[in-house]
């Protein structure tokens, strides 16, 4: 859940573009998570597409998209990976009082596009531009519509003032991104996120890179070859899909 910019910036800086593979047009066409292993922080491949297809053939491979504007389409594998295990969510004694005097009303899939929009325009100190350029928003917005991407938010009265979006996949969710208009209003999400998921048994949220926020929240890194065991398992997970849209989430 790339949350951070200031580990953004450092996880793409400096990163050698000879000799990385270009994707062409086949969906079907993924770069190897190995080829991580000769180059640093985990890029993958560049070009391709953002293409539903591709893109969870990508996610259940643990392979993510990231690039800014101006750049091509950069794939990658990082090693560690951060991942959240839902019952593992660090609620502090102060975030339960600050979330049950604020009245804050929590929803999920109510208002996609606004999170998103959202978490693109958020104030990113020492950073300029997002990663979350339109090509990554119309390619979320469609895996939303056909019911891949989920969001959650946090509304005071009728403003959303914080909340994430992600994508799931068999028992797995892939966090993106999160926002805070108000200070705790993203924790409250991914508490209530934390806490669907748990009563799921769904196993495991994939946050992609190591930010202090997310650890003081109770993620953990974990090797990358395991990732990708634990990854393939739970993304062909079956049984029926849950029911994600809710007007009222309660915690």
């Amino acid at each position: 859940m790339r949350s951070s910019p200031r580990s953004g910036d450092s996880l793409r800086q400096n990163q050698p573009m000879n000799g990385v593979p270009i994707l062409g047009s086949d969906p079907d066409e993924l770069p190897d998570p190995a080829g991580a292993l000769r180059r640093p922080n985990g890029l993958l491949a560049m070009g391709g597409d953002l293409s539903p297809e591709r893109l969870v053939a990508a996610y259940r491979h643990g392979i993510f998209p990231w690039f800014s504007a101006g750049e091509p389409i950069l794939w990658w594998s990082p090693d560690p990976r951060l991942v959240l295990r839902p019952q593992n969510f660090k609620l502090t004694r102060s975030l339960r009082k600050r979330v049950r005097a604020a009245g804050w009303r929590i929803t999920c899939d109510t208002a996609f596009l606004p999170v998103i929009h959202a978490c693109a325009h958020a104030p990113r100190p020492g950073q300029d531009g997002t990663w979350i350029v339109p090509e990554m928003i119309a390619a979320y917005v469609r895996l939303h519509r056909l019911g891949i991407a989920h969001s959650v938010e946090v509304w005071e009265g009728t403003r959303l003032v914080g909340g994430l979006y992600g994508l799931a996949i068999g028992q797995m969710y892939f966090g993106e991104s999160m926002f805070s208009a108000v200070p705790d209003a993203s924790k409250a999400a991914l508490w209530a996120l934390c806490a669907r998921l748990q009563a799921w048994g769904w196993p495991l949220i994939d946050c992609q890179q190591e930010t202090a926020h997310l650890v003081s929240l109770g993620a953990e890194l974990m090797p990358r070859g395991e990732f990708l065991d634990v990854t393939a398992a739970l993304t062909r997970s079956g049984g029926p899909a849950p029911i994600w849209r809710s007007e009222s989430m309660s915690l």
